[in-house]
């Protein structure tokens, strides 16, 4: 009799929870294959035994809490001796182990008296010296799928049953186990190939017992004992799958659409096989591979941080509406061929300009990207135009010139501290809003060689005087060509001011990837009822265009007004900014 004992788990780890347990009375069991699932405190592990042979005594039940040295079960001293001291290399998944054992069963109860055993690894039978290994069957109408990845390459030797590929079907992920035994020598496929069922996958050398020939699909009570595990593995990833699709919310149906191959790819990262155990169940990282999820970028809500299985749909489902907004998105849309304007009369043809070409192809991007919605509003700014030419003077001994757009700069960064999400932007590939917490804010200038939009920094730190004076020297450099490209960067907002040349309003292109932009138009004098009468008023007409994708148009509007108002009572600059 033989004592498998709690083994140590890792530096100042003496305990843990006991999830599951693999292993029951009567089963049996090699050195090196996993018997439970532990929950310490930093993750959830799988444990190996240490011993082998058939399981006697169970001493412990889920849910227990273990210590190091503890008795977890006890095995027979005969299954030892015979069964084996030798280390299994490459223990097997517990699905794959428990439809191979249903296999086992069914074949032994059903093969045929005359049936004929497999040599020992020790029998001095000639071994045959070279097999293949086939794509087996995969399930009802499933004859491809695409190699995710290969667990295997030359010179790597493997075991009958070992996982050996990972291959993405319509309907799943799943992990292919090998049908023979020995070294691996030519692969014939590599990663992203389409495989078919029936191809040769690599071929194999040296000692090794090589898997009968694959008959047409017969009952399993006449199977061969190989084709026979490979049926009821097939069997457990249709129970699973069908398990799992009833699992599945209606929004996400567990046979994804070709879409959902896009956020499958997102969710795959290769060469997992050395990263540290992740806090979820053998059921929960099953169903991330189906659905393609890289289960290190899930993020745990359950208790003890550990992921569940929610927590893998509602990552997919994010996975899966990022690349729905993706292929919404055009990235590049053919212009349309023009006709030959030349047959109608004479024509000049002139090389766009770096700067123009540049504007053209920003603004084109920022409007295939961004729903645009403009909202108009209107601010009185009678009183403020008073207070302008009162601190005029003040402003130009500064070096600056005190305009509404200076005035603007200020009142919108104090609107982008009241509003944050203005002054944010949005990470669809990570499913993220990115708040700044910071206010740069770009000012469209008007140059001879186009549009270009210096950035004032830390706008909110600033008084008018000095954001004024800023504003005069950048728009000077902007004119002088001297403007460089990191002056051009880095803005959380923008303002436009086409009031110098005219227009009761416009609808700005948002600058992507900001989601809000700030238009002014020329102010002018109308008639306005105030206290039972008609009075004249200078009226600022004032256009936001803004980001639907992450801006409401009942928060536009309170932007909005928040900015007429501080344009119209400069106090609540001094109150609320």
């Amino acid at each position: 009799m033989t004592e498998f004992k709690l083994p140590e788990l890792g530096e100042n780890i003496e305990q843990g929870d006991l999830v599951r347990l693999m292993v029951e009375p009567g089963t049996r069991v090699n050195e090196g294959q996993p018997v439970m699932e532990l929950e310490t405190d930093k993750a959830v592990v799988e444990v190996p035994s240490s011993v082998s042979g058939v399981i006697k005594e169970v001493r412990v039940k889920e849910g227990e809490k273990l210590k190091v040295g503890q008795v977890i079960f006890t095995v027979d001293d005969g299954a030892k001796r015979n069964g084996g001291n030798k280390k299994k290399e490459h223990p097997e998944t517990p699905e794959l182990r428990a439809a191979t054992k249903d296999a086992g069963r069914a074949t032994a109860e059903t093969a045929a008296p005359s049936a004929q055993p497999l040599p020992p690894p020790d029998s001095h039978e000639e071994p045959r010296r070279a097999s293949e290994f086939r794509l087996p069957e995969l399930g009802e109408n499933i004859e491809q799928g695409d190699l995710i990845r290969l667990m295997i390459s030359p010179g790597t030797k493997v075991l009958e049953g070992q996982p050996v590929l990972e291959l993405e079907t319509d309907k799943a992920v799943v992990e292919v186990p090998c049908s023979v035994a020995g070294v691996v020598k030519d692969l014939h496929v590599k990663e992203g190939d389409k495989l078919k069922v029936g191809q040769l996958i690599f071929t194999l050398e040296g000692p090794t017992v090589a898997a009968p020939p694959q008959p047409k699909p017969e009952p399993v009570e006449h199977a061969s004992g190989q084709h026979g595990a490979r049926l009821a593995f097939q069997a457990a990833i249709q129970a699973e799958g069908k398990r799992e699709e009833q699992a599945l919310p209606p929004d996400l149906p567990f046979h994804p659409p070709p879409a959902f191959q896009l956020p499958a790819q997102l969710g795959k990262v290769a060469g997992t096989e050395h990263r540290p155990p992740i806090p979820a169940a053998p059921m929960v990282r099953r169903l991330a591979r189906e659905l393609g999820v890289d289960i290190y970028e899930v993020k745990a809500t359950g208790p003890g941080r550990r992921i569940s299985e929610d927590d893998v749909k509602a990552h997919a489902k994010q996975l899966l509406a990022t690349a729905a907004s993706r292929a919404q998105v055009p990235r590049s849309l053919a212009e349309p061929k023009l006709p030959d304007f030349a047959k109608w009369g004479k024509i000049e043809r002139v090389s766009m300009r770096a700067v123009r070409r540049k504007t053209a192809e920003h603004l084109r991007e920022a409007w295939n990207t961004v729903p645009h919605v403009t909202q108009n509003d209107r601010a009185d700014i009678t009183e403020l135009e008073q207070l302008r030419a009162r601190f005029a003077t003040k402003v130009e001994e500064a070096g600056g010139k005190m305009t509404v757009t200076a005035i603007a700069l200020k009142i919108a960064a104090s609107a982008l501290k009241i509003f944050p999400q203005f002054n944010a932007s949005i990470d669809l590939e990570r499913g993220e809003i990115v708040y700044k917490q910071y206010v740069n804010i770009g000012v469209a200038v008007d140059t001879e060689r186009g549009l270009l939009v210096p950035v004032l920094r830390e706008v909110d730190k600033k008084n008018i005087v000095e954001l004024a004076s800023e504003l005069a020297q950048l728009s000077k450099k902007a004119r002088d060509k001297k403007l460089a490209p990191e002056e051009m960067e880095g803005g959380t907002f923008t303002i436009t001011n086409l009031g110098g040349i005219g227009g009761t309003g416009f609808s700005p292109i948002v600058n992507h990837p900001e989601v809000a932009i700030l238009g002014l138009s020329r102010s002018r004098m109308e008639p306005e009822w105030i206290n039972g009468k008609f009075e004249p008023r200078l009226i600022l007409p004032l256009s936001l265009s803004y980001d639907h994708r992450l801006i409401d148009g009942a928060d536009a509007a309170r932007f909005l007004r928040w900015v007429a108002e501080a344009f119209e009572q400069p106090f609540l600059l001094s109150v609320q900014g």
